[in-house]
């Protein structure tokens, strides 16, 4: 698969990790995406794709692309043959600049492209976007877009200042600490954080703390499970157990084979790392 990113400039470096372009045959027909500190867009400009959000919910089909907050649990991406698209990865906080409604309310609800922006407009977007001299032209055409639709949402500075504490902490802080630094109570950061991000910062430092721990594995090598565990701030290897059930649907060891499995069928994949073969 071809792979191209970029970081945007401000003022959506502060919102955005990196606008991207996918193009090319998938390893595998279904992907699963771990939950994760981030939030995904998708501008689709090929056959449509499918998304499970869990095992309690019937799969969905997404043609104009979809929007992703901040997720709880696993999401199941299907691709077709050849897929192509270009996308945002954004920070937690990210996506909710470019709403129309409180992150909240798409909480492991992926909707479409059409859905927040509106068919006339992101009809127009996936145009202009085909008709690009290559992925960088795209790149740049995705990001005056965002650019344009940049909105100010109250309570934003704070959240974003928290959720950069949470972050460099790799989940490891008391949330109440940072709530009277801030100058709040908890519950009015909580408030902000599930408007803006989607889940509470309680939560958000769970999936912090998860993902530190999953990439410090390597699938290389023997594993202590207990000490990394402990290492990630775990307060038993139990708990770290029902995290990694919560967050990919998979015990560590079962964990494990997937992703030995993506490394021996597929090596130095473009994709390897976080998705994992769900087929």
């Amino acid at each position: 698969m071809k792979y191209v990113s970029q970081v945007p400039r401000a003022p959506l470096d502060g919102l955005i990790d990196d606008l991207y372009y996918l193009e090319g045959a998938p390893p595998y027909a279904r992907l699963t995406l771990p939950a994760m500190p981030a939030a995904l867009l998708i501008v689709n400009l090929g056959a449509p794709f499918h998304i499970r959000a869990g095992t309690d919910v019937e799969t969905a089909e997404y043609a104009d692309g979809c929007v992703v907050t901040t997720p709880t649990r696993a999401l199941e991406f299907g691709y077709p043959p050849r897929t192509r698209s270009v996308g945002v990865h954004f920070k937690p906080w990210g996506p909710a600049s470019f709403l129309p409604m409180p992150a909240a309310e798409l909480r492991d609800r992926p909707v479409t492209l059409e859905q927040v922006w509106g068919r006339p407009a992101v009809t127009e977007l996936r145009e202009r976007l085909a008709a690009a001299d290559g992925p960088h032209e795209m790149l740049t055409l995705l990001e005056e877009e965002l650019v344009r639709r940049l909105c100010e949402r109250a309570g934003l500075g704070l959240v974003r200042h928290t959720g950069g504490v949470i972050a460099a902490t790799g989940g490891a802080v008391a949330i109440g600490d940072l709530s009277v630094a801030a100058g709040v109570s908890g519950t009015h950061l909580a408030q902000r954080f599930k408007e803006l991000v989607g889940v509470t910062p309680k939560r958000l430092a769970r999936t912090h703390r998860f993902t530190a721990a999953v990439l410090a594995i390597d699938p290389a090598g023997p594993i202590d499970w207990g000490e990394l565990a402990g290492g990630a701030g775990y307060f038993d290897q139990p708990h770290f157990g029902h995290e990694f059930r919560a967050f990919t649907g998979l015990t560590p060891t079962r964990y494990l084979e997937v992703r030995r499995r993506f490394l021996r069928e597929h090596p130095g994949h473009t994709l390897d790392g976080w998705p994992l073969p769900a087929d």
